[in-house]
């Protein structure tokens, strides 16, 4: 086990990077959630950021929430609570904060993981990176506001194919969907990244902050009505015999069967 934070910050001419850091897959805990909100509530008060790169460490961006925390579960948990304490608001943060973000999607991104990424305002990827959509495959609906986010970046029907089939979008079908904005060469991701936001930092950053009051106010506007909707269901599908299914298939690294 590493002693290294599960994540690391890094200010260098005006651009913070946040980097998750929690191996082997970068799976979100409620610490390292809480580590991620600080580190953007710094980058709101601090005149010295002018731009936010979020990446992760390793060949993995994310694989979203930790699973293993849902096999302690005895099935009261309300995923409703858990959602309104940790990615929902976290959505909202990113989407609020009046700086841009980054992301650099390093590798395979699944789940709230990939509703934390698509929150950002632009994104680059490796060119080896996979966005899984992830909740069907463990018998849970969507959250993290992927069900509004997905669609809007690259269509209604794309979408619900990924959501239920669980497959993988490539990087190229990303780029030529509109999913991400930039591909890199894997072992050139960092610098482009990091090129990039320091060119965008040197700009307008006020006025940038008041277009993306704009973007959210014509696109994004039912954005917090539907993470509360998500969380209501996710709070049905969190109960269901499917989770369990799915949750115990995973830890047992087999298919899930559904009946």
């Amino acid at each position: 086990m590493s002693d290294s934070p599960p994540v690391i910050t890094d200010l260098k001419d005006y651009v913070l990077t946040i980097r998750l850091n929690r191996p082997k897959a970068n799976a979100f805990n409620l610490e390292m959630i809480d580590m991620v909100r600080d580190a953007l509530k710094q980058a709101g008060r601090d005149a010295q950021v002018r731009c936010v790169v979020l990446t992760g460490s390793g060949r993995v961006f994310s694989a979203g929430q930790d699973v293993k925390d849902f096999s302690t579960t005895d099935g009261d948990r309300s995923f409703r609570q858990h959602l309104q304490r940790t990615y929902n608001p976290l959505i909202l943060q990113i989407r609020r904060l009046e700086k841009p973000v980054i992301v650099a999607v390093n590798g395979a991104v699944a789940g709230a993981a990939l509703g934390i990424a698509l929150a950002c305002d632009l994104r680059i990827a490796s060119e080896e990176a996979r966005f899984v959509v992830g909740f069907l495959g463990i018998g849970l609906g969507m959250d993290s506001a992927v069900s509004l986010l997905l669609p809007t970046l690259i269509g209604l029907g794309r979408a619900t194919e990924h959501a239920f089939t669980n497959e993988p979008i490539s990087a190229q079908d990303a780029l030529a969907w509109g999913l991400v904005n930039r591909l890199a060469p894997a072992d050139m991701l960092q610098q482009e990244a990091t090129d990039w936001a320091a060119e965008i930092a040197g700009g307008p950053v006020r006025a940038m902050g008041l277009a993306k009051r704009d973007l959210n106010k014509a696109v994004l506007s039912n954005l917090e009505q539907v993470l509360d909707y998500e969380a209501h269901n996710q709070d049905i599908a969190g109960r269901g015999e499917e989770h369990k299914e799915g949750v115990q298939a995973f830890l047992e690294k087999r298919p899930p069967q559904y009946v």
